[in-house]
């Protein structure tokens, strides 16, 4: 069907990229150089050129991607064709492999596919028949290191932790006793099938003649084995991705797949997009200088079609609060004086944790935000458990509360018997509180369940007389009560590693830091909570069905572009994370620097801190190692002191408040 595109749309390196069919090809698609374009121009020239749809196969990373790629193939040729075409993720296309020969390794045809739920449920059951749940043992932490192992081609058997590694075996008997599959196994059967049985290998080889992988720099060990199996010779493979964006080592992506790709397959011809479409010249150039500095990369230089451009700010803050204030006065004020919308704006940050102060500040203003890539602060298990008691503390009849903490942590009152309570309260028209202060409701009770009743009852009663006879501050009851009642402890045994633990314990700090501002202030608990409850109440949609400022941490960020952004926390420690120092892989985080300056479009800024609250404390922080990689042509050093002590001329403050006043009446 000719005409369905123009070679004349495409630049040099995308028309050889687009030409190129035959061959293992590797298109390395620098940041904002039309990879999309170039990867689905490619395949609808495959069509033009006579390949059998059916004989085409396109990986992506997500389902979202693969729907999105076929659709704009479907608009270039047919959509009879795209349909005809399979574009899918790698676990699907796992599936569709399985079920032409899963047999052969033993299992039956139907196989199901357990799901996340399902697994931690099989888990469960198993801890308790091992006998770890006196261990107090979580399932997510077992799954976690039997995923962990089977990505990395470990046998599960031998998991450094005898008892998960007997938890493991048990795990892979059950599912195969129930002749299912977990997300991991679909990627290593499915390479097991093809290696070990010719038959089916060449006969899904003569199936899809011509591969291609979109974010290659992606791939794990395991995913570029299948790969070679699935495709022999002439190896009509491409693949596309970016070295400079490999961010994800830390969940097993293996960067030397797409740096050592000749390894794998000989001789392919290799094919550079260096022209960006996104971002200016000040903007390109400030993040070549810096991922320069990684040694073994594939040398690239993107090159700017956007002349010139406003400098980059590299802007130094006395503290957390104040990068905060910051962004948000500027976004506020730039809303009002360019007429942006605020889906223009995007702050970026490394960690969960610095999201807290930037959601503060923008809900300070009434600026709309959207939270990507980082649960909300007030979406945290650990937040809501603290509410929790907090609201039972103020009134121990709301129901949703009391239920959430009757057994966080074990207390001996299981479901039964929280179910028992429910049904009681319900017949009785009461709550649930008075259901287990009622002895009609405890005497049908077992003595085990109706004493751990008793303590729960008057541990709360003891603690609620303190806050209402303002004995001492309700902050400090609240957190003595949380202590004394073994949830803290409780909740540091359930986290997988140091880092998720020092997380969730700086978490609870700050509600208890907040809670003790109101309590100063002589504000109510209900006030407080309401407070929370607004803080916590927004939709957790896709980023285009959402409205406001984005808020997004680097990782999640990869794809995405927004014409002002903000990139915080450029802090050692930070960013490079202190991990990465520890371990040595620095590189990795340059990358996600490289990332984050590439997702803006017109305007960047970058800020460090002097100084950050931690655990309540002012901890002194020193400006990231990478600042001085950067190279100074198009950059502007600025702090807090000269942003603040800058004179503003009465035009300039006359203009502002008149486009602020009409931002306002608009």
């Amino acid at each position: 069907m000719a005409g369905a595109f123009s070679f004349d749309s495409l630049n040099r390196a995308q028309r050889q990229a687009v030409a190129t069919l035959d061959g293992p090809v590797l298109i390395l698609a620098g940041a904002g150089t039309g990879k999309t374009r170039t990867v689905t121009c490619r395949i609808a020239n495959m069509l033009e050129q006579g390949i059998p749809p059916e004989n085409i196969l396109a990986v992506t990373f997500t389902n979202k991607a693969a729907s999105e790629m076929r659709e704009r193939i479907g608009g270039m040729v047919s959509k009879k064709k795209a349909e005809a075409m399979t574009v899918c993720t790698f676990h699907s296309l796992c599936v569709r492999l399985l079920r032409g020969g899963i047999e052969k390794l033993g299992y039956k045809k139907n196989f199901s596919i357990c799901s996340g739920t399902d697994q931690i449920g099989i888990l469960k059951q198993l801890i308790v028949r091992m006998g770890g749940s006196d261990e107090k043992l979580k399932a997510e932490v077992v799954l976690s290191a039997i995923s962990n192992a089977k990505n990395a081609g470990r046998d599960v058997a031998k998991l450094e932790d005898d008892f998960f590694a007997q938890l493991a075996v048990a795990y892979q008997n059950e599912l195969r006793a129930r002749n299912a599959v977990d997300f991991d196994d679909l990627l290593l059967l499915a390479e097991e099938l093809l290696r070990e049985h010719a038959d089916v290998r060449e006969h899904f080889r003569k199936t899809y003649t011509h591969v291609t992988v979109d974010e290659f720099q992606d791939t794990n060990s395991l995913q570029m084995c299948l790969l070679q199996q699935l495709v022999g010779e002439p190896y009509h493979v491409c693949v596309v991705g970016d070295d400079d964006q490999s961010i994800y080592g830390w969940r097993g992506a293996e960067v030397a797949n797409i740096l050592q790709f000749e390894k794998f397959f000989p001789d392919p011809t290799v094919i550079r997009l260096e022209e960006n479409y996104r971002s200016t010249h000040a903007i390109l150039h400030t993040a070549n200088s810096l991922i320069r500095r990684n040694a073994g990369r594939r040398e690239k230089e993107l090159r700017a079609t956007i002349a010139g451009g406003e400098p980059v700010r590299i802007v130094g803050m006395p503290g957390d609060e104040e990068e905060a204030e910051f962004i948000a006065e500027e976004i506020l004020s730039l809303k009002a004086s360019e007429k942006r919308p605020w889906e223009d704006f995007a702050v970026l940050f490394r960690t969960n944790g610095q999201s807290r102060k930037l959601e503060e500040a923008m809900r300070h203003l009434k600026i709309p935000y959207r939270m990507v890539g980082a649960q909300s602060f007030y979406d945290r298990r650990e937040v809501r458990d603290v509410l929790a008691y907090v609201e039972v503390l103020d009134d121990p009849n709301a129901d949703v509360p009391l239920l959430r903490i009757l057994n966080s942590p074990p207390r001996g009152i299981g479901q039964a018997t929280t179910v028992m309570a429910t049904d009681f309260s319900r017949e009785r028209g009461s709550s649930v509180w008075q259901a287990l202060c009622d002895p009609e409701f405890t005497d049908l009770l077992s003595s085990r369940p109706r004493n751990a009743i008793a303590s729960f009852v008057a541990e709360i009663v003891a603690a609620k007389m303190k806050i209402d006879g303002k004995v001492a501050p309700a902050n400090q009851v609240v957190h003595d009560y949380l202590d004394s009642c073994g949830y803290l402890d409780w909740m540091g045994r359930n986290c997988k590693n140091d880092t998720e633990r020092t997380q969730r314990g700086e978490s609870v700090h700050e509600v208890m830091s907040e809670l003790a501002k109101y309590v100063k202030k002589g504000k109510s608990l209900r006030k407080f909570l309401d407070d929370s409850a607004l803080a916590s109440d927004r939709e957790d949609d896709d980023l285009e069905k959402k409205q406001g400022a984005t808020l997004i941490t680097l990782h999640a960020s990869k794809g995405l572009e927004f014409p002002v952004v903000y990139l915080v926390g450029l802090e050692e420690g930070f960013l490079p994370h202190r991990r990465s120092i520890e371990e040595g892989t620095k590189d990795e985080e340059r990358r996600l620097l490289y990332v984050g300056i590439t997702r803006a479009q017109k305007r960047l800024a970058m800020t460090y801190c002097m100084a950050r609250t931690k655990w309540g404390q002012q901890i002194g922080c020193t400006p990231s190692s990478f600042i001085p990689e950067l190279d100074e042509e198009h950059l502007i050093h600025t702090s807090w002191d000269d942003i603040m002590g800058a004179e503003v001329s009465d035009d300039e403050l006359g203009d502002f408040f008149g486009e602020m006043d009409e931002f306002l009446k608009s």
